[in-house]
């Protein structure tokens, strides 16, 4: 491994991870609900999850899912019931208009196990590391499975800041949305929507 190959990674792993997609949109919902902290809660309990998917890449679990189109539709609709639930605990919640100051509302560690349980019930995201890391490991210099780890390490690590600045513009802009009390009140349709809409996306997606 060489400086300008982990360069090269960085530079596609963080295209990647600001193109729209389940994680990325989750974090934004968090965070435009329930304030910036909430975000970073979900973006923590989100790279948790992808530390799963990165040891399984590395050791070849991910290739017995891709082969196994029973493992593969388990995995995808038990990760699309589990958005829809939170999508239907969302829609019929009885406060819609959030407050962010009291803490008893956002708890942070239930947002955490969140974003670890719905990283990991998303197989396509064991597909990804397990088509994109390899196209970068050097097989002449050896240690395969040593350069995996590596770059997933720094593709974790990309990913949490970039999901962290994602928390921060979003927590802002549900500070503005929450001054006007109809906007408020419209927060919970919204976030609502947005789970909806990535359990639909995992549902029905393909190998």
């Amino acid at each position: 491994m060489d400086i300008v190959s982990i360069t090269s990674f960085l530079g596609v792993a963080a295209l990647l991870t600001v193109m729209p997609g389940p994680d990325n949109l989750f974090v934004l919902a968090q965070s435009i609900s329930n304030g910036r902290y909430a975000g970073i809660s979900t973006s923590l309990g989100l790279c948790t999850g992808l530390l799963g998917h990165i040891a399984a890449a590395t050791l070849g679990l991910s290739a017995v899912i891709y082969q196994s189109a029973l493992a593969f539709a388990i995995v995808k609709y038990a990760g699309a019931a589990y958005l829809l639930y939170l999508a239907y605990k969302t829609f019929t919640a009885k406060d819609s208009a959030l407050a962010v100051e009291n803490k008893e509302v956002v708890e942070y560690k239930v947002l955490y196990k969140k974003g670890v349980i719905m990283n990991l019930l998303n197989p396509k995201v064991s597909l990804f590391f397990l088509a994109l890391l390899p196209q970068f490991v050097n097989h002449s210099t050896g240690h395969a499975t040593q350069q995996m780890l590596v770059y997933g390490a720094v593709f974790l690590v990309q990913a949490l800041i970039i999901f962290t600045l994602i928390s921060l513009f979003a927590g802002k802009v549900g500070e503005f949305l929450r001054k006007s009390s109809a906007l408020s009140k419209r927060l919970n349709l919204v976030q609502g929507s947005i789970f909806t809409l990535i359990g639909l996306k995992i549902a029905f997606s393909e190998k």
